[in-house]
C-alpha cells in the first residue's frame, strides 16, 4: 500500500449501495437543454443536514415525550429563577398585575325575566352572594386567600410551573356555602408517571388518568405530606386518586395532545441565568477596578522574614484605600480593569429584548427602561402587549373563573344563600341565573383626551355603544347607569336647580342640545298663539 493509500477514505456499505443506484445503468439521462434546479435541490434551508446543523434535531417529539423529559427540570429551574432573578420576578409581577389585576375578574350577572328585561334585583343578589363567598374565609379551604388572591396565585403558578391545579372541596369542611378551593402543587402529580393497558382502555400520562378517548378521569397525587412529597411511588400505593370532576387544571397547550403545561418563562430561562452571571461578573469587576490600593515593599535588611510557604500563599485582597506589604523580591504591576465599558449596556439590552420577546411583554416594561422611547412607539407597543394580556384573561376565565362559578351557583341556590327581599331564589331557575358576563381588568387610556374623543366619535357614528365604552374601562354599564341616576336624584333632593344638574352631568355639547330641545318644546306653537289672541279679543 502506498503512502496515499493510508489516507484514502474507506467506502461504507450504504454509500456503495447509493453509488450503485446512481450508476448510468440505473439513472435515466437528463433531458437535453435543461439544467438542474438549485432551488429545487435546496428547497428549505431549515431542513438541511450538514455540519452547521449537526446538533439540530431532525425527529419530531411527541408532547408526552417533551413533558416526561423536560417538564420537571424546567419547573425546578423556573422556580429558582423566580426566587433569585430580578427579571423573572418582574415577569411574574407583570402577569399577576395584568391578567388577574388588582380586583380579579369581576362577575356581572345577566339573568333576565320573562319579559326579556334584565332582572336587576336577582342579578344584584347573585353578585352580592358571590362577593360574600369570595372572602378568604369562604372560598379558600385553608382560609388564607381571597378569590382575587387565588386568581393571582393561579397566574403566578402558570408563569413558573406552566399550570395550576385546584381541588374543589364540598360539604361541611368547605365553609358556609358548601364549596371551597384547595390550591395544589402541580408537581405532586408526577409528570413522569405513565401507565398503559389499564382495564377499559384507560391509561395514565403525566400522572393523569384518561379514558380511551383522552378525557381525564382522575389525577394521581403524591399522598406524602413530608419532605418526600415529590418522591412519587409509581406503584400507586402512596398516591391519592382524585376524580377529575373535583380538579380544575389549567395550562396553555402548545402541542396537539399536550396533557401538562410548560412554564411560560421556559424559553428565557437559559439566557436569564447566563445574563445574571454576566451582570454579577461585571459588578465584581467594576468593584475591583474602583478599589484603589497601594503596596509597601521593605528595603533590604528591614521588615519581617517570610518563609517560602508564606511568600507563595500570601493573600492579596483589594479593599478601598487599603495598603499591603509585599514580600522581598515581589513587585506590584499596575492592573486597572476597565470593564464594564460602553458595550455593557447595549449587550444587556439586546439580551433582554430577546427574553421579553419570548415572554410576550414589552422590553421597556420587563427591564423598567423607558430611556429613548417616544410616545408613538410606546403606545403601539403597549397596545400590542395589551392584546396578549386580554387573551390570557380569557384563558383564565375559561380555565378557572367560569368552572368555579358553575360549581358554586347550584350549591348557593340550594343552600338559600341568594335572596331577594328576604326570599331565596328558586333553584329550578338555574339556567336563567347562570347567564353571566365576566369583566377582567382594563387599563387607562394612554392619551386620555384623544382616546375619549375617538370613543365619543365612534359612539356618535354608531360604531360603538356606550356600554362597550364603559366595559373597556373595566366597569359594569348597569352599575354606571344606576350611579348616575342615584347622583341626579341626590342632587335634586338637595335642592340643586335643574340647570346646574344638567351642567354637572352633561358635557357642553350635550347640554346645549338638551337646552335647545327643552326651549323648543316650551315655545308655544303659532296656532295656539292665534287662538289665544282671538279669545282675548272676544
Amino acid at each position: 500500500m502506498g503512502l496515499t493509500g493510508l489516507f484514502r477514505r474507506r467506502t461504507l456499505p450504504h454509500e456503495a449501495e447509493q453509488a450503485a443506484d446512481r450508476s448510468p445503468s440505473k439513472v435515466g439521462k437528463r433531458p437535453q437543454g435543461r439544467a438542474p434546479s438549485r432551488a429545487g435541490a435546496r428547497f428549505f434551508d431549515g431542513s438541511r443536514i450538514d455540519r452547521l446543523a449537526a446538533d439540530w434535531t431532525t425527529t419530531p417529539a411527541k408532547a408526552d415525550v417533551i413533558i416526561r423529559q423536560h417538564q420537571r427540570v424546567l419547573v425546578a429551574r423556573a422556580r429558582e429563577q423566580a426566587r433569585n432573578n430580578d427579571y423573572a420576578r418582574a415577569f411574574v409581577r407583570l402577569a399577576r398585575t395584568h391578567v388577574a389585576g388588582p380586583r380579579g375578574v369581576l362577575l356581572q350577572a345577566q339573568s333576565r325575566g320573562d319579559d326579556g328585561r334584565l332582572d336587576t334585583h336577582a342579578n344584584a343578589a347573585i353578585e352580592d352572594a358571590f362577593a360574600l363567598w369570595a372572602r378568604r374565609d369562604s372560598c379558600d379551604v385553608a382560609g388564607m386567600k381571597s378569590w382575587r388572591a387565588l386568581q393571582a396565585a393561579a397566574v403566578a403558578s402558570a408563569v413558573v410551573d406552566g399550570e395550576f391545579m385546584f381541588r374543589m372541596v364540598f360539604g361541611a369542611d368547605a365553609g358556609p356555602f358548601g364549596i371551597a378551593l384547595q390550591m395544589l402543587d402541580p408537581q405532586r402529580c408526577n409528570p413522569q408517571h405513565d401507565e398503559n393497558d389499564l382495564p377499559g382502555g384507560r391509561f395514565i400520562r403525566a400522572g393523569i388518568e384518561f379514558n380511551q378517548y383522552g378525557r381525564p378521569l382522575a389525577y394521581h397525587f403524591a399522598d406524602d405530606q413530608g419532605e418526600d412529597a415529590y418522591g412519587y411511588n409509581q406503584s400507586r400505593r402512596d398516591s391519592l386518586r382524585v376524580p377529575a370532576s373535583e380538579i380544575i387544571h389549567g395550562f396553555l397547550p402548545e402541542f396537539t395532545g399536550q396533557k401538562r403545561g410548560l412554564p411560560w418563562m421556559a424559553t428565557g430561562l437559559f439566557r436569564m441565568r447566563q445574563l445574571a452571571g454576566f451582570e454579577d461578573a461585571a459588578v465584581v469587576n467594576a468593584r475591583v477596578g474602583a478599589s484603589k490600593m497601594g503596596a509597601l515593599q521593605w528595603r533590604d535588611g528591614f521588615g519581617p522574614e517570610y518563609d517560602e510557604d508564606e511568600a507563595m500563599h500570601m493573600p492579596l485582597e483589594t479593599q478601598p484605600g487599603e495598603f499591603m506589604f509585599l514580600p522581598a523580591g515581589a513587585e506590584l504591576r499596575e492592573w486597572a480593569p476597565q470593564f464594564p465599558a460602553n458595550e455593557f449596556a447595549s449587550f444587556n439590552k439586546a439580551m433582554l429584548r430577546g427574553i421579553a420577546a419570548g415572554f410576550g411583554v414589552l422590553y421597556n416594561n420587563l427591564a423598567n427602561d423607558l430611556e429613548g422611547v417616544n410616545f408613538s412607539s410606546i403606545r403601539q407597543g403597549t397596545l400590542d402587549e395589551r392584546e396578549w394580556w386580554k387573551e390570557l384573561q380569557e384563558w383564565l376565565i375559561e380555565s378557572l373563573v367560569q368552572p368555579v362559578f358553575d360549581a358554586w351557583l347550584p350549591r348557593a341556590l340550594l343552600g338559600g344563600h341568594i335572596r331577594v327581599k328576604g326570599k331565596a331564589l328558586k333553584p329550578e331557575r338555574l339556567a336563567r341565573y347562570a347567564q353571566v358576563a365576566w369583566q377582567p381588568r382594563r387599563w387607562a387610556w394612554i392619551d386620555p383626551q384623544s382616546d375619549i374623543q375617538a370613543a365619543v366619535a365612534a359612539k356618535n357614528q354608531l360604531l360603538m355603544s356606550p356600554g362597550q365604552i364603559i366595559r373597556e374601562q373595566g366597569r359594569d354599564p348597569s352599575d354606571v347607569w344606576r350611579e348616575i341616576a342615584s347622583d341626579i336624584q341626590e342632587m335634586r333632593d338637595a335642592g340643586i336647580p335643574e340647570e346646574f344638574i344638567k351642567s354637572a352631568v352633561f358635557d357642553k355639547n350635550l347640554q346645549a342640545a338638551v337646552m335647545a330641545e327643552t326651549a323648543k318644546q316650551s315655545r308655544p306653537r303659532a296656532g295656539n298663539q292665534e287662538d289665544a289672541a282671538d279669545a282675548g279679543n272676544a
